[in-house]
């Protein structure tokens, strides 16, 4: 890619390519064919045939970098005032919502600076210095972010008490999953909208309680349980996990994994009951931890719901409440043999045990 920063080029880049250019020069004072100095510099045939003819008019001179095409209109400084500008927000500068457009940005550098710039060159100047046209992530306006924090500091100490017992970070979580499936991108015809037809009248739904286990040097495990919610449930049957069922999930886990557990699970009500704090209170191998309110980001399991929904659950048209618990159970068993995976939605929450 000749601009790889998305237009121009930085000055580390400009004295590269000026160093491949003379490079070439030396080569070509030695007689050899375009073609073998493409393949030793790794460049195409075009681009030394270019540099051949420069050279034979002006010599190595003729090959040399002569700088940046421009001068730009914001020099790294008054770039980084721009970025200390937007990391405020659009709302902070007086537009109704947080998103920054182009125009938003040129209207902003009109009234920061008072310089003038294309959307175009606005846009390429953003690549240059590492920014890019991205989809926002939502987070909830009751987040606390010192509470977050603390949080983190938590789970920090469950990772120190994980590693004085031998035992295993545990990250629980549940999510319920219906006959109607998420979408994803798929190709159809320019012009004609690919449909998915399903069951509108369909009420089957499912829940699954999920832990993903982690210990230095051993491979990540995930273990789940699904529960099938019947139609014919009335409004007083329960349509969750109950408190028994967290813990012959935990029981089970400490049985498969043959090592202490230390828990860290939100602040769901079930999770706070009395039978359940007294079930933890009373067996030695499982130490819990609670995350802080509204930060699912924390939870590498919500990184397990995002992979399933895009995989095996996208786009399936499905008949029948035993045809979505196989796709569940299918996902689920393909992510449990692929432990990078798992490793992967710890990473993207950022901790460390």
């Amino acid at each position: 890619m000749r601009y790889p920063q998305g237009g121009g080029l930085t000055a580390e880049r400009r004295v590269f390519r000026e160093r491949i250019r003379l490079e070439a020069a030396e080569l070509f004072g030695q007689g050899q064919s375009s073609a073998a100095i493409a393949k030793r510099l790794r460049v195409s045939v075009r681009s030394v045939q270019r540099w051949r003819k420069a050279y034979d008019a002006g010599g190595r001179r003729a090959l040399r970098s002569s700088g940046p095409a421009s001068l730009p209109k914001l020099n790294d400084g008054l770039f980084a005032v721009l970025e200390e500008e937007l990391d405020k927000g659009a709302v902070a500068h007086g537009w109704t919502d947080e998103r920054w457009t182009l125009s938003r940005i040129k209207t902003l550098i009109g009234r920061r600076f008072h310089k003038t710039m294309t959307l175009s060159g606005i846009a390429k100047m953003l690549h240059r210095h590492g920014w890019s046209h991205q989809v926002p992530a939502r987070r909830a306006l009751e987040r606390d972010d010192e509470a977050v924090r603390v949080g983190e500091g938590d789970v920090a100490a469950g990772g120190s008490t994980a590693a004085a017992l031998g035992a295993f970070v545990v990250f629980e979580d549940e999510a319920g999953f219906s006959m109607t499936p998420p979408t994803s991108r798929t190709w159809a015809r320019r012009g004609r909208t690919p449909v998915i037809r399903v069951r509108g009248g369909s009420r089957g739904r499912v829940s699954v309680a999920a832990l993903c286990c982690y210990r230095p040097g051993e491979r990540s495990r995930l273990i789940y349980r699904p529960m099938v919610h019947q139609r014919h449930l009335t409004a007083a049957g329960r349509r969750s996990f109950a408190w028994t069922d967290y813990r012959d999930l935990l029981a089970a886990a400490h049985q498969q994994l043959g090592a202490p557990i230390v828990l860290v699970w939100d602040n769901l009500n079930t999770h706070r009951t009395a039978g359940m704090r007294d079930f933890i209170a009373s067996h030695d191998w499982i130490t819990a931890f609670h995350l802080p309110p509204y930060a699912p980001d924390l939870n590498p399991v919500e990184g397990i719901w995002s992979l399933l929904r895009r995989s095996s659950q996208a786009n399936t048209a499905f008949t029948s409440t035993d045809q979505l618990v196989r796709s569940l159970r299918r996902g689920l068993r393909e992510i449990q043999y692929r432990s990078r995976l798992i490793d992967g939605c710890f990473a993207a929450t950022g901790l460390h045990t």
